[in-house]
């Protein structure tokens, strides 16, 4: 049976690499699991954080761009990302720890029924600790990571959608990839692609006015799993069905993919869980150098120079 198992990557832009990178590795603990370029502008850094591995589920994704301006919110725009924990407890240890590097964050509350904290990075990107007692599909804890394992973070939870037409969105998910409705309510609407799992959740909020204006601390687009290229093929012949255009199946070297932007513009990416970050890297020094796709290692020389001039050193 062809299934979506869940989120797979979510991607975003950042102003500055460096302190993007102190934001994701030491004070939220993530490995920063690949440094590597934007295979489509190979000039700008993509820079990957996550677990052990960089398993599918738990992975941030950054574009560093210096010259981004500011993001003008609106809608039609991914604009929160839940980040999964273990428990309440675990809250109350990231209050203490936001308070200590002055986070910009809330009070402990609740978000899509779940013990929740609300907090920004640097560039202004919305996020939210929730408490969960599920297990993580694919998580594997890191023991370098300066955060106790027990309140590491184990994956992206619900994932944040504003649209002008909710019920186009909400047509695409069910009716497509058959996700399951969780809960309605007037303007909103919560699924799951496993029912009863935080881990492939989506939370669909209708919102009239101006369409997002992106800058840093926006979100690109939203990846979700899929097991291999068989199902991925599947996948994209469902898409072109429905009326959806393709970009064409795209081998990213870590994964296949493939992108297509439903009715409200919002950009998904359907990807394979495999082959992984260590395709290319030993489990040791994974993220630690520059890694680049067969594609375009014979541009190494220019494009270390290009980045790392236009790009802080991280």
């Amino acid at each position: 049976m062809n299934e979506i198992k869940g989120h797979h990557h979510i991607s975003m832009m950042t102003k500055d690499a460096k302190e993007n990178n102190h934001f994701y590795q030491t004070v939220l603990g993530l490995r920063r699991v690949k440094l590597t370029v934007n295979q489509d502008d190979p000039t700008m850094y993509h820079i990957f954080y996550g677990d052990l591995t960089g398993s599918p589920g738990t992975e941030l994704t950054f574009f560093a761009i210096p010259q981004i301006g500011a993001t003008y919110e609106g809608t039609n725009s991914i604009n929160r990302i839940g980040l999964v924990v273990s428990s309440i407890e675990s809250l109350n240890y990231w209050q203490r720890r936001f308070e200590q590097f002055e986070i910009t964050h809330g009070e402990i509350t609740t978000y899509a029924n779940r013990p929740a904290l609300h907090f920004v990075d640097k560039d202004g990107l919305q996020m939210v600790m929730q408490a969960s007692d599920e297990n993580a599909p694919l998580w594997e804890p890191w023991e370098k990571s300066e955060v106790p394992q027990e309140h590491q973070i184990r994956g992206m939870g619900t994932v944040e959608i504003t649209v002008r037409r909710q019920e186009k969105l909400k047509r695409t998910l069910t009716e497509l990839f058959h996700y399951s409705i969780v809960e309605e309510r007037r303007n909103e609407i919560t699924l799951q692609s496993i029912e009863g799992e935080i881990f492939g959740e989506i939370l669909i909020k209708q919102l009239d006015g101006k369409m997002e204006k992106p800058g840093r601390g926006s979100i690109h687009h939203l990846a979700i799993r899929t097991k291999d290229e068989k199902e991925l093929a599947y996948w994209e012949e469902q898409v072109i069905k429905r009326g959806f255009q393709s970009t064409g199946i795209i081998d990213r070297h870590y994964f296949k993919s493939f992108y297509f932007r439903e009715s409200n513009g919002i950009l998904f990416e359907i990807a394979t869980d495999g082959p992984g970050f260590l395709i290319d890297s030993s489990l040791d020094s994974l993220g630690e150098n520059l890694d680049l796709p067969p594609f375009l290692e014979n541009r190494r020389q220019e494009i270390e120079y290009r980045v790392r001039q236009s790009v802080f050193n991280i």
